[in-house]
């Protein structure tokens, strides 16, 4: 019981340490007190369950999900973002560290499927390519691919037609030797726009393919 309420003071005095930092934006301010607490949190619990080695564990592990809300981002994820940047550069392809911990990819419609088809375009092969040789190398990771539309066309069409983008990304990945098991697919149809259905360029920007990343802690 001692050990709980000792806890309890370190995670709360961690907490108010950290939401008082000056020259923080609000984001900074609230990453860093989920990581702080979270890093305090798992380093007592380890230390209540054995000791210093699972005190240091419990830390990282603790701040990882506290900041991030859920995934670990290990040196193997920053490794493999690095290198789908190298490998994307100039592509169009936008590759970012979600706020939960994801690697993001975002693929654009001239470099992934043409308006109505699935099929895998000749210039998102290399990339998938790469892809798949990163995720051979971290095999704890797993993977989901959402796949989207344009408004052109009803629901009918464009919710199997997002859900067959996602599952030939897929199909391609599992080709190069990356598990099925790994690769859970989605298909949102045209509900997720992040342009103007109005125009040629915004449609364009819509039909895309998102893959995202995950390492769970362990």
């Amino acid at each position: 019981m001692k050990k709980i309420i000792l806890a309890i003071a370190a995670i709360t005095i961690g907490a108010g340490g950290l939401a008082g930092c000056a020259n923080m934006t609000e984001t900074q301010r609230t990453t860093a007190t989920g990581a702080g607490i979270g890093a305090v949190a798992g380093a007592v619990i380890g230390g209540i369950s054995g000791g210093g080695k699972s005190a240091a564990t419990g830390a990282a592990i603790g701040a990882a999900l506290g900041a991030g809300g859920g995934y670990l981002w290990s040196q193997h994820m920053q490794e493999q973002k690095a290198a789908m940047e190298q490998a994307t550069q100039g592509t169009g392809v936008n590759v970012t560290q979600t706020a939960d911990n994801q690697l993001k990819l975002e693929i654009p419609s001239d470099i992934s499927f043409d308006s109505g088809r699935y099929d895998v375009k000749p210039n998102l092969r290399p990339i998938l390519d790469r892809f798949a040789t990163t995720l051979n190398q971290n095999p704890v990771t797993t993977v989901r691919i959402v796949g989207h539309t344009d408004s052109t066309g009803s629901d009918s069409v464009n919710v199997p037609l997002s859900v067959n983008r996602a599952s030939a990304t897929r199909n391609y990945l599992v080709a190069r030797g990356v598990a099925m098991s790994r690769i859970s697919i989605d298909g949102r149809g045209s509900r997720e726009p992040i342009a103007d259905n109005n125009t040629v360029a915004g449609r364009a920007m819509n039909r895309r393919v998102e893959i995202f990343v995950a390492e769970p802690p362990r």
